[in-house]
């Protein structure tokens, strides 16, 4: 199966779900990601503001930006910029209308990133929207551990993958 019918099929299954399921099942994998090893010992977390159709992170977001470091992605042209969520930070609507900070761009490391997706793998790869945001940034990072999290029917037995795709380290679902 190609990319393009990969997201189309995925996008049809999500709309079976209530947003009040997916908000259930998001609690559940942030749950999961709360006491993971990796985000417990990380200091410095990229996150990201989700889409209504994505694991739902605002609530987590706003529930540790006083006990990490939190970083969230913003798109400038077709880069990743992060900006950290600093106390008196203002949003924006961004592409995809994701709410981004409106700050200077984080220039720091990162020991965390956790990444959101249309599908995923045990095998770690990705399908995202089409744009590449990600597999660009992550390539700029290739030694921070990722974390992909997703709903249960967005992991797959295989994702198509091509060259430039970047493997994610591990994979969180129900």
């Amino acid at each position: 199966m190609d990319k393009k019918t990969l997201r189309q099929q995925i996008r049809t299954i999500k709309k079976q779900y209530s947003q009040e399921a997916l908000q259930t099942q998001s609690e559940q994998i942030l749950q999961r990601l709360a006491v993971h090893p990796r985000f417990r010992q990380a200091e410095k977390v990229m996150l990201y503001a989700s889409l209504p159709d994505e694991v739902q992170t605002l609530d987590f977001i706003d529930s540790w930006r006083h006990q990490k470091t939190i970083i969230l992605p913003t798109v400038v042209g077709d880069d990743i910029i992060p900006v950290e969520l600093a106390e008196n930070v203002t949003f924006a609507e961004g592409d995809f209308h994701i709410p981004e900070p409106q700050s200077h761009p984080y220039t720091g490391s990162f020991d965390l990133i956790v990444v959101p997706g249309m599908a995923f793998d045990a095998n770690g790869h990705r399908l995202g929207r089409g744009r590449g945001y990600y597999d660009r940034f992550l390539s700029q990072h290739p030694d921070v551990f990722t974390i992909g999290i997703c709903f249960n029917f967005q992991l797959l037995p295989e994702v198509p993958c091509e060259p430039h795709d970047r493997i994610i380290d591990e994979i969180i679902t129900l």
